[in-house]
C-alpha cells in the first residue's frame, strides 16, 4: 500500500468515526493544555516498558537508544496536537506499525502501552479542566478519537507488514523445499548417467553390447530427469482455470478411456448421467482425476479392485476415487498432499500436489481416507454450476 493510498485509508477511517474540522481544533486546544506534562508522561511510558521483559527485550541498544525512542516519542505525541493531518502524518503512522514487525515487538505491548499514554493525558486534562466539565468533555472526546484513529492506523500497517513477512518466508521455506526435491530428484538419474560415462571413457577396447547398454541407459536417465522438470514445470505453471459448466459422466469416461489397467485391476463406475453440472475448468479436472485413478491404480501392485463413484453430498458433487491396494501410513496421511512427498521408490511427489493445487483453483477440495492394507479412497468435492447452466 502506497502512502496516496494509506492516507485514502485514513481518510476513510476518519468518516467512519465522524472526525470533523472542530475535532481537530480541538485537539489542538488540548495540546496547549498537556504539553508541560508530556515529559513526565513519556518517561513514565518508557518505565513501564522496562517492567515487561517481552516489551524490553527489543529495546537492544540500553540507555541510548531510549533517548533516542522518548525523542521520537515526543515528536510523535507533538504531531498528534499540530491540527495537521495529512498525507506525510499518516505516513509516520504507517511506519510505526512497520517499525514493530521489524523489531519483533509484539502489537499487544504497543497497544497497551498507548493506553498508558492515553490514560495519562486523560489525567492531564482532568486535572487542567477541573472547573469545566463541558469543556473537558469535549477536548476528552475528540482527543481519544484522534487517538484511535492513530491506533487503527498504525495496526492496519503491522498486520500489513506482518502478512508479508509471513509470506516471504513462506515462499523461502517453498523454495528451499522446491530445491531440496529437485536435488533428490535430479540425484539419482545424474549419478547412474555419471557412472556409464565413466565407464564409456574408461573402458577400452568397449565391449560393443555393453556400450549400447550404457547409451541406452544414459537416455533413460535423461528421460527421467527430463520428466521431474517437466512435471515441476506444469506445476508452477498451471494456469488460471477456465471454468464452465462440466458433466462429470463425460470427463470420468475421457479419463479412463485414457488409462491402461492390468487385468487383475478390476474397475467399477457409478456417475449418474443425471448429476448436477459442474463449474470447472474440464481440462484441470481430468488431470487431477487422472492423477487419482493412476495413484489408485498403482497402490494395488498385486491387483484389485478400484471404485469411481460420483454423487450429490450437502449441496456439492464429490467424486470418490477408493482402491483396495496398500493404503497409506497415517504419519504419512498429511504429508502426501505436499509437494516432492512420495511413498513410492520412484515417484516424484507432484501428482498429488498437482491435483490439490488444481481443485483449489477451481473451487474444490480434496479428502484423504486410508487404511494400511485395506486400501485408500479420495473424494474430490466440487460446486454444482449455477441451476439451468448447459455444458457447452
Amino acid at each position: 500500500m502506497n502512502e496516496t493510498q494509506q492516507y485514502q485509508r485514513y481518510q476513510e477511517l476518519q468518516q467512519w468515526v465522524g472526525w470533523t474540522d472542530e475535532d481537530g481544533l480541538r485537539v489542538a486546544e488540548a495540546g496547549q493544555l498537556v504539553r508541560p506534562a508530556l515529559p513526565a508522561l513519556i518517561d513514565d511510558f518508557y518505565d513501564e516498558i522496562a517492567r515487561h521483559p517481552d516489551a524490553r527485550q527489543v529495546i537492544t541498544g540500553g540507555q541510548p537508544q531510549i533517548e533516542r525512542l522518548k525523542a521520537t516519542l515526543h515528536t510523535w505525541v507533538t504531531e498528534l496536537f499540530s491540527g495537521v493531518y495529512d498525507e506525510d502524518y499518516v505516513a509516520k503512522r504507517w511506519r510505526v506499525g512497520h517499525r514493530h514487525v521489524e523489531i519483533g515487538l509484539n502489537q499487544v505491548y504497543a497497544n497497551a502501552a498507548l493506553g498508558r499514554l492515553r490514560r495519562g493525558l486523560e489525567a492531564v486534562l482532568a486535572t487542567q479542566l477541573s472547573h469545566d466539565a463541558a469543556r473537558l468533555n469535549a477536548l476528552r472526546q475528540s482527543l481519544m478519537t484522534l487517538l484511535d484513529l492513530d491506533l487503527a492506523i498504525i495496526g492496519d500497517a503491522y498486520q500489513s507488514e506482518f502478512t508479508a513477512k509471513q509470506q516471504r518466508m513462506e515462499r523461502l521455506a517453498t523454495i528451499g523445499q522446491v530445491a531440496g526435491g529437485v536435488a533428490h530428484e535430479l540425484r539419482n538419474p545424474l549419478n547412474v548417467v555419471k557412472t556409464s560415462v565413466y565407464y564409456l571413457q574408461h573402458i577400452k577396447p568397449a565391449n560393443p553390447e555393453k556400450t549400447r547398454d550404457h547409451l541406452e541407459r544414459i537416455s533413460r536417465q535423461v528421460e527421467v530427469a527430463d520428466n521431474v522438470i517437466s512435471a515441476l514445470s506444469d506445476f508452477a505453471k498451471l494456469p488460471m482455470p477456465n471454468k464452465r459448466p462440466t458433466q462429470l459422466a463425460a470427463c470420468i469416461d475421457q479419463v479412463l478411456s485414457a488409462e491402461t489397467f492390468p487385468e487383475n485391476v478390476e474397475v467399477t463406475v457409478s456417475c449418474p448421467a443425471n448429476l448436477p453440472l459442474v463449474l470447472v475448468d474440464d481440462k484441470q479436472l481430468r488431470i487431477a482425476v487422472s492423477n487419482l485413478v493412476r495413484n489408485a491404480r498403482e497402490a494395488m501392485p498385486d491387483g484389485g479392485q478400484l471404485t469411481i463413484e460420483c454423487r450429490q453430498s450437502d449441496g456439492y458433487v464429490e467424486i470418490s476415487v477408493s482402491d483396495t491396494g496398500v493404503g497409506i501410513a497415517p504419519e504419512h496421511i498429511t504429508k502426501i498432499l505436499q509437494p516432492f512427498f512420495s511413498t513410492k521408490a520412484r515417484g516424484i511427489g507432484l501428482g498429488l500436489a498437482l491435483t490439490r493445487a488444481i481443485l483449489d483453483k477451481n473451487s474444490g477440495t480434496l479428502k484423504v481416507d486410508s487404511e494400511l492394507g485395506r486400501g485408500s479412497t479420495f473424494v474430490v468435492r466440487l460446486l454444482p454450476a449455477p441451476p439451468g447452466a448447459l455444458d457447452t
